[in-house]
């Protein structure tokens, strides 16, 4: 059985990259790192779309940042998380204002569904290699389970 909080060493000049990559430390967070990963962003939805909107932008940015300055960025280690963070926070945008618990966890079911089975384009992109590959299997993930949310949205279902 493993540690419930395992964070390998790391050298002094990846200590932020890596901080920022994990969300905190969440990523080293045992089991399903990217399960937690997805988990710390859902109490955003709250603030409503465009803050989910901008939170999936500011996480895409820092963790392009961060994952270019890590040497195992190409391997998509699992304490990598802040690509989760930002996946999830798109699917989170297309939630209304006001958005009760079932669709929350809509948003996150989709989301989490997408991210681990990869259809489609979440698994074109996931074979993608280095940053790439890391970032935008989540980001297509979040943006189909925002798809489903919105179609759900405009067919009459109350979220």
């Amino acid at each position: 059985m493993s540690a419930p909080f395992a964070a390998p060493p790391v050298a002094p000049a990846a200590l932020l990259p890596r901080l920022l990559a994990s969300m905190g430390g969440i990523g080293f967070v045992r089991p399903a790192p990217g399960t937690w990963g997805s988990a710390l962003v859902l109490p955003v939805a709250v603030a409503g779309p465009e803050a989910c909107l901008m939170l999936s932008a500011v996480l895409t940015l820092l963790g392009w940042w961060a994952l270019e300055r890590l040497p195992d960025r190409h391997a998509d280690p699992s304490w990598v998380v802040i690509d989760e963070g930002a996946g999830q926070s798109l699917a989170l945008a297309a939630l209304p204002l006001g958005a009760g618990p079932a669709g929350l966890a809509l948003a996150f079911l989709l989301f989490r569904l997408f991210d681990i089975t990869k259809p489609g384009p979440v698994g074109w992109a996931d074979r993608r290699k280095g940053t790439a590959g890391v970032m935008l299997d989540d980001l297509f993930a979040g943006g189909m389970a925002a798809a489903v949310i919105l179609a759900v949205s405009v067919m009459g279902v109350a979220l």
